[in-house]
């Protein structure tokens, strides 16, 4: 009894108006989508290439001794494949950043290199997540509305229990075969999206790629499972499918809709905090202030007469110092850059002197910029990453949002993903300084000046980032996964009890 009675649903509902144009619907956007976003990943694809060869020679051109590094090493952020899934903050973030010994880079500091098209882009901002999100637990709710209420205005359900069939295996058949409804678009929309990663070529996916596009799979059942459940609740308390209807879509646009977009607002709204950033700031500049004390100082203490920080070296080439500075990021660095091309015979006894100059103040530099980074890191993630905590915490109360926050974690286009990258490229500045110190950079007369020829890079540490392994996915995504289930639990149990102890 219980296999016809999820045949006779199953057959119910796939053969029923709404699931043909749900099909029709998912099916069409999903192909058209994923066309424009395999070009739109192409495009950044061929963009960071591009990136990567222009900086590459462009350091090559300009870095002519040490102390020209600055600024001119820059490291780029390859697109994620998987952001056709769910494109969450790998768009939306820059990519590309400065590595540089002066200053400890953060998310905050990041440019964009890609060259999108604007036309592309008003498609490509809406990813397979999205559809899945929108349309298909609109599906599950339409399924579910009239999966109790509809039998018991028809009087079908009163004959099906009159044939011994308990109310559980009632409930469980409805569940199984509309979660097999469900399925079928899902499965087919991703098998769809995987044939035209084989079309385009362009994109290849590792053994870690299928098992993060297992689990958005089965994240993306357990929340359609969430939305069936909560229109077989409302299907169960009420009599009349018309009323059902109405909560249905009632709730479905508050919590994928509405609910989501008006926490980011009243939090945006509500979370003040220009004070904490002017007193970082000031904090900042006192750092900097006593390291140019520590200059100053040197300089007077110097056996050169005078405070030149040329040492009375005539100049020959450039001179740069310049000061970079937000307040709104807090990003704060002091920059000195000399180049002498020549350096004449009668200077050649100062030169100790400067040599000793750098190889005093730019370690002293170096440990500023650290402090800064202390003080910027404590400072930011209060106001701006605690504030986005607080904004997703209060998204979580909606499924909708909670699902996107775990197939985020599963692409490896959330926050996470792009705090490794930075944390990347901080490590990669370590290996900068250390091999500025092996080099003993800061003492070389290459530090300043080319008289005796440009400096060979040949053996300067190369960038490289790769993306965290599936188990870190697992552990961003398992909570709201979590949730999720648990939802489904409460649910099922509510519904449940409600339905075995009323009258039919």
């Amino acid at each position: 009894m219980f296999l016809t009675l999820i045949r006779r649903e199953l057959l119910a509902n796939l053969m029923t108006f709404r699931f043909l144009v749900a099909m029709v619907v998912t099916l069409s956007l999903v192909v058209a989508n994923t066309v424009v976003l395999i070009d739109d990943y192409e495009r950044r694809l061929i963009s960071y290439d591009t990136a990567v060869k222009q900086h590459h020679q462009k350091f090559l051109k300009r870095a002519s001794t040490y102390s020209e590094v600055e600024g001119e090493i820059r490291v780029d952020r390859p697109p994620n494949p998987l952001s056709i899934f769910n494109a969450g903050l790998d768009r939306r973030l820059g990519n590309s950043i400065t590595a540089s010994h002066t200053f400890v880079p953060s998310v905050w500091d990041t440019r964009s290199h890609s060259a999108d098209n604007p036309f592309l882009n008003l498609f490509s901002s809406v990813d397979l997540v999205l559809i899945f999100q929108v349309i298909l637990s609109l599906l599950a709710l339409l399924f579910a509305h009239d999966a109790i209420a509809g039998e018991r205005e028809a009087g079908t359900l009163r004959l099906t229990m009159a044939n011994s069939v308990s109310r559980p295996i009632i409930l469980l058949a409805k569940y199984i075969s509309a979660m097999a409804c469900l399925i079928l678009p899902v499965v087919m929309s991703l098998l769809l999206t995987l044939i035209l990663f084989s079309v385009s070529g362009s994109i290849s996916l590792s053994g870690d790629d299928w098992l993060r596009i297992s689990g958005i799979l089965f994240t993306s059942i357990i929340y359609l499972s969430v939305f069936y459940l909560i229109g077989l609740l409302i299907s169960v308390v009420t009599r009349r499918t018309a009323t059902a209807l109405m909560l249905s879509m009632v709730i479905w646009s508050t919590l994928v809709l509405i609910y989501p977009s008006l926490s980011v607002f009243t939090v945006n709204r509500l979370w003040q905090t220009p004070s904490q950033l002017e007193a970082a700031y000031r904090e900042i500049e006192q750092i900097w202030e006593a390291f140019e004390r520590e200059q100053t100082d040197f300089l007077r203490n110097d056996r050169v007469e005078g405070e030149d920080p040329n040492f009375n070296v005539p100049p020959s080439g450039s001179y740069g110092a310049y000061q970079t500075s937000d307040p709104t990021t807090l990003k704060y660095a002091k920059v000195e850059t000399r180049l002498w091309t020549r350096i004449d015979p009668d200077s050649e006894p100062q030169i100790p002197h400067v040599k000793a100059y750098f190889q005093f103040s730019e370690p002293r530099r170096i440990r500023a910029a650290e402090k800064t980074w202390q003080v910027r890191q404590k400072t930011l993630d209060r106001v701006y990453v605690r504030k986005a905590n607080v904004a997703k915490n209060l998204m979580r109360l909606s499924p909708a949002a909670m699902y996107d926050f775990a197939t985020e974690a599963w692409a490896g286009t959330d926050f996470h993903a792009i705090e490794d990258f930075i944390i990347t490229v901080q490590q990669y500045r370590q290996t900068i300084i250390d091999y500025f110190y092996d080099k003993e950079a800061f003492s070389s007369r290459k530090w300043f000046s080319i008289d005796q020829g440009k400096v060979d890079w040949s053996d300067l540490p190369q960038f490289s980032y790769h993306r965290a392994d599936v188990s870190t996915n697992v552990k961003h995504a398992s909570g709201d996964i979590a949730c999720l289930f648990l939802i489904n639990v409460v649910l099922f149990m509510m519904t449940f009890l409600i339905f075995v102890r009323q009258e039919v």
